[in-house]
């Protein structure tokens, strides 16, 4: 059996471990080592399982992850994001299913603190759909809507999935943090002018109710959700501006966090606590998935598989277009079944031979993907985010019912998707601006 045989069995293995709900970490890990025992010799697979995930891991970057999760725990559990939805609220409250578009927006702001698409939705599930129901909005909406707009926390900077996007490719983080900002914005829109055409087409999804500010309810709404801008704009700004690396950025915004809870006397230390304990785990889940795919990428190279694609792509003369349809398509198809972080670092070591030899822009293809993993996170039958949902609601509202509500918001995904690829500059325009 030749290399190329076995890095083809061990990708259908891997896939196969993944499918029977095998953590996607132990799945690379397991069969990559098999497969470097194969390839080579059981003293070189137990080498390089000792050397290789301590290099990847070890990398800098790598250390923005503890921070940014960190500052987005301290911020969710001393209430530095519980104004945002009344922010919202306040500003949206005359518009065409003004809860909902109220909804998206305070995801939006949320997911700048988040940096995880699964906490925007579990956030502001708490408090947005209760809000929606008592105002008489279908469930198909209330909940699509949040299940749809906690999406957004994997592309609005600072984002998670792309700092280890970055690492993996060597892609500048900074650049890719600034890369899904206005695609993330452009997103959010998309959402709330899709809302209002339904709720001006279908009312009764969203009865007309109305609701009258009390005096000076603008202001406390703004005394209340103060923080999180504050947060994010010294955080984003920093790096837009060239004055911190993202690493840094990521150091500066926990430490903004526990200073602003401090000030406003709401941070405790049992919250500090439980708020490291959940940086902790979620550090160490993702950094298992991490070290398991830099395993698989050594494997993928030993056995020639990128290698030997990327000269039959072109061979074939196929066009960058082609080549990103075909991954979207895999993509979209995969996110129905698989996690996010899984798919991409799954698929990457196989994609990046062929992306550079379609001389194709890695900060732009790394917002593409991040928009490609949004659509698998709602979309039937396995969408994580109405999972999510489904479980916060306790079964009141049905599965069937939140993704009927959520696949009016993929339409709007899929629209953003094609303006991205048809104008690539709506990723990479704000980029080319930074200092």
């Amino acid at each position: 059996m030749d290399r190329f045989d076995i890095g083809l069995i061990g990708i259908a293995v891997t896939f196969l471990l993944v499918l029977l709900r095998t953590p996607i970490g132990i799945a690379l890990a397991t069969t990559s080592f098999v497969g470097l025992w194969a390839l080579t010799n059981i003293n070189a697979a137990f080498g390089m399982l000792k050397a290789v995930p301590y290099q990847f891991i070890a990398n800098w970057s790598f250390s923005a992850v503890p921070m940014f999760l960190l500052m987005g725990f301290v911020a969710s559990q001393t209430g530095l994001t519980t104004g945002l939805f009344r922010m919202m609220r306040v500003l949206l409250y005359r518009v065409p299913g003004g809860l909902a578009c109220s909804s998206v927006g305070a995801c939006a702001l949320f997911a700048a603190a988040s940096g995880s698409s699964v906490a925007t939705a579990a956030g502001m599930g708490r408090i947005a759909i209760p809000e929606m129901r008592k105002a008489g909005y279908a469930y198909s909406l209330s909940a699509g809507c949040v299940a749809a707009s906690g999406t957004l926390g994997s592309l609005i900077p600072p984002s998670v999935i792309l700092v280890i996007y970055g690492v993996f490719t060597q892609a500048p983080i900074g650049q890719l943090f600034i890369a899904g900002f206005i695609p993330g914005l452009l997103t959010a829109v998309a959402y709330i002018a899709m809302i209002m055409v339904v709720v001006k087409i279908n009312p009764s999804m969203a009865p007309s109710t109305r609701i009258e500010l009390a005096e000076g309810e603008f202001w406390d709404a703004v005394r209340e959700s103060w923080p999180l801008p504050v947060l994010v704009i010294g955080v984003i700004g920093g790096i837009y501006a060239g004055i911190m690396t993202p690493t840094e950025a990521g150091a500066v915004g926990a430490a903004l966090a526990c200073i602003i809870a401090l000030t406003r006397r709401t941070l405790t230390l049992k919250q500090m606590l439980s708020a490291l304990k959940e940086t902790a785990l979620g550090t160490s889940s993702l950094f298992v998935i991490a070290m398991g795919a830099s395993m698989f990428t050594t494997f993928m190279g030993l056995a020639g598989l990128p290698a030997a694609i990327s000269d039959n792509i072109k061979a074939l003369g196929t066009d960058p277009l082609t080549l990103i349809l075909v991954i979207a398509l895999m993509y979209i198809t995969l996110g129905m079944f698989i996690d996010s972080l899984g798919i991409m670092l799954l698929t990457l070591p196989i994609l990046i031979p062929l992306l550079d030899a379609a001389d194709i822009n890695m900060i732009w293809f790394g917002i593409l993907v991040v928009k490609l993993l949004e659509i698998g996170l709602i979309s039937p039958p396995f969408g994580l985010n109405c999972f999510v949902i489904h479980s916060l609601l306790r079964g009141a509202a049905s599965l069937p019912t939140i993704f009927k509500g959520a696949l009016m918001f993929l339409a709007m995904d899929v629209l953003v998707l094609v303006a991205m690829i048809i104008w690539p500059e709506i990723a990479l325009w704000l980029p080319s601006q930074m200092k």
